[in-house]
């Protein structure tokens, strides 16, 4: 019984010590997470719930908020030209998502394959990368310009009269489609990371078996890529609804509000408007619809992304 009764106690001990042990850890480890936690809850998680409020309230800025309930809600839905910064913005990733995507993987594999000097194209590509956004957009302002812009020359030397491809509403948005071309490089370095892991020896086996090119593209290497491409579709989704800067220098929105993109009439209510609160509503109807977007490309995606591991688990 003694023994029994000593044992006991060592267990209860040694216990006791592991639970002032772990306890030291957790807090050692809050303590050491302690920065970003602040930084999180004042840059992040203040702002979002602070956002919200405002969003229900009436603010201009220099004077005090003042609630007004949905009403900012039911104004911008009654309001033609948030409707038409939806329709422009859903346009505009509807025409550059799918072309970029297919675009950069192409030459993603193209640059994957033993082409000479694919280091040197490599480079070449990525370089408007590197190019801020703004230097980006004035280039592109002189490259569209109606009256010396180099399209325009260059179609002038065939007798072909160039349009005012960012003074005409019919080309404004087109415009500003071929102008996110000119950012490819990201994707296609992304890419072609992702084309680097896929198992050459089933490409290899599948060379055996008789598999064509086409055949080993759609059987091995885009099964392969999927979960890349998923990643790759979810952020031009996401980047897409938050296109700005383009259409702020070269537009400001125009022709006709042709190029009057949702974060740019966004812009506008908080900053040129002073309506704040109504600018705090649009962006949370923008976070629903990336939400909603996001979920709904994760569930039509899920039977078709392959994961290396999802039949190892099985086994």
């Amino acid at each position: 019984m003694k023994k029994l009764f000593q044992t006991k106690n060592k267990l209860s001990s040694v216990q006791i010590k592991r639970g002032k042990k772990s306890k030291k850890e957790t807090a050692r480890f809050f303590l050491w997470i302690s920065p970003w936690l602040i930084g999180f809850v004042i840059l992040t998680l203040i702002p979002l719930f602070g956002s919200l409020y405002i969003s229900f309230t009436e603010w201009k800025i220099v004077s005090d908020p003042v609630w007004i309930g949905l009403e900012n809600y039911k104004d911008l839905f009654s309001d033609p030209i948030f409707l038409k910064s939806l329709k422009v913005t859903f346009t505009y990733c509807a025409f550059t998502i799918p072309i970029s995507m297919i675009l950069s993987f192409s030459l993603a594999m193209l640059l994957n394959s033993d082409l000479p000097y694919a280091g040197l194209l490599r480079t070449i590509y990525y370089l408007p990368c590197v190019i801020s956004s703004v230097a980006s957009s004035l280039l592109w302002g002189w490259i569209f310009n109606y009256r010396f812009g180099a399209i325009n020359q260059f179609l002038a030397k065939f007798g072909i009269e160039g349009p005012d491809w960012v003074g005409d509403e019919r080309w404004a948005l087109i415009s500003l489609s071929i102008m996110s071309l000119w950012g490819l490089g990201g994707g296609i370095i992304f890419y072609l990371a992702g084309l680097q892991t896929v198992p050459r020896h089933l490409h290899e086996a599948a060379k055996i078996a008789g598999a064509g090119w086409w055949r080993r593209l759609f059987t091995i290497t885009i099964p392969s890529m999927s979960p890349i491409l998923l990643f790759s579709l979810l952020t031009n989704i996401i980047g897409g609804l938050q296109t700005f800067t383009s259409s702020y220098l070269m537009t400001s929105g125009g022709p006709n509000y042709s190029t009057m993109f949702y974060a740019l009439y966004l812009y506008n209510n908080a900053f040129k408007y002073h309506k704040m609160g109504k600018a705090c509503a649009m962006a949370w109807i923008l976070f629903i619809i990336i939400m909603i977007l996001s979920a709904l490309v994760m569930k039509v995606s899920a039977p078709m992304v392959y994961y290396e591991n999802d039949g190892g688990e099985d086994d």
